[in-house]
């Protein structure tokens, strides 16, 4: 019975990854549409509207947008309540084991990964406030990227994480930005346990706020106030600065905007390609087997989702560094975009996907909508303009 489950899930995810098919553009399908029926001239049919039914119904079927904010489902139980179903008797035996594995991981891993944890932030606070004091100079830098090191690898050890790290010599340098696929807010530390970055945020209060005035003394990190975050020229015009000297560390920025499940990359933001120097494109792949990194932000809050992280068996990511990318002649900051996203995809074995992250909490901005009656629009002036010419 387990092995025909076991199977069928396996021909499910099978089936899953082939899905998503090239397909032609509205226009070309149109006008295909529209030459198999014979429609003479320019003219509105009625049977057009079928085809945006289709389009509509395959939508519903095979979305492709609203998926990426919930886990992913696994192939296999990993002895963990964290997947899509949970837990359902089986077997005597593992339940056995899914008890032992409850035991170990809150009354074992738990403890143990919290005071990891509250030594690394306690040392950031501490060790940053103090270097802080210091003049400015290469002693004060140095000092303060062994600070941050330190801190962020211990509370990677909080995480029980597993890191891989591909191709170090694309490592971005000083002066660049790094710009990486964004799963869960744990990638700031998987990246910065390879190296120092200059974070870029809104100002918080609390315990974040503590944390981000402690880490701006000894490094050049960009917060923004809440109304300058609105202020997009004001935040470009930081971020130029910032990156115009080559002797501050590269700005780590996630173009998504918003975290995504990391079985696809969704559309970067143009805001971050637009500031000029040169790109450093990083990919970030979690496997979820051992736990999945992914925060659901619309259904656990942070303390919620730091839980069911620090339960987990363990973090086990791989990190590809990509070449340093600039804008090429004749290019756009969106093309340059769309450019950098399917090298990231294509590199992490991710999916390519056009749509905008910001969907997750909004609906569909009237301007894609606008952009398909324009191409319909199009189909039909294209037609009447050769029904007049023959």
């Amino acid at each position: 019975m387990r092995h025909k489950i076991r199977k069928k899930n396996r021909n499910k995810y099978k089936n899953l990854s082939h899905r998503v098919k090239p397909e032609g553009s509205m226009e070309e399908e149109m006008e295909q549409l529209r030459r198999s029926r014979s429609l003479e001239g320019g003219e509105f049919a009625l049977s057009d509207a079928l085809y945006f039914c289709k389009k509509g119904l395959e939508s519903i079927v095979d979305d492709q947008v609203t998926q990426r904010f919930s886990s992913e489902e696994l192939a296999s139980w990993n002895l963990l309540t964290r997947t899509n179903q949970n837990f359902r008797y089986i077997s005597l035996r593992l339940t056995i084991f899914w008890g032992i594995g409850v035991f170990v991981r809150y009354c074992v891993l738990f403890p143990l990964r919290i005071t990891l944890a509250i030594i690394g932030l306690s040392w950031l606070v501490i060790g940053t406030t103090l270097v802080g004091f210091l003049p400015e100079n290469s002693v004060k830098y140095w000092l303060s990227e062994v600070v941050h090191l330190t801190c962020y690898r211990i509370c990677a050890r909080a995480l029980s994480a597993t890191i891989r790290y591909h191709n170090k010599e694309n490592r971005p340098q000083k002066g660049g930005i790094c710009v990486a696929n964004h799963t869960t807010p744990i990638d700031v530390v998987i990246l910065a346990n390879d190296g120092c970055y200059a974070m870029v945020g809104q100002i918080h209060g609390g315990l974040m706020g503590v944390i981000q005035r402690s880490m701006v003394r000894s490094c050049p990190h960009v917060w923004f106030e809440r109304s300058e975050m609105k202020d997009r020229h004001a935040v470009t015009s930081r971020l130029r600065a910032h990156v115009a000297a080559k002797t501050k560390l590269p700005i780590l920025i996630f173009p998504e905007g918003t975290c995504i499940n990391n079985t696809s990359v969704m559309m970067f933001k143009k805001g971050s390609f637009e500031i000029g120097g040169t790109i450093h494109p990083v990919a970030i792949k979690y496997d979820p087997r051992l736990g999945d990194a992914f925060w659901n932000s619309s259904k656990y809050n942070m303390v919620s989702y730091l839980l069911r992280t620090m339960t987990s068996w363990a973090i086990v990511v791989n990190v590809w560094y990509l070449p340093p990318m600039t804008i090429q002649d004749g290019e756009d900051a969106v093309q340059f975009a769309n450019r950098v996203k399917s090298a990231v995809a294509c590199r992490g074995g991710l999916l390519d996907l056009a749509w905008d992250g910001s969907l997750k909490r909004g609906k569909v901005k009237d301007a894609y909508k606008e952009e398909q009656q324009k191409m319909y629009s199009r189909v039909i002036v294209r037609q009447n303009s050769i029904s007049r010419s023959t």
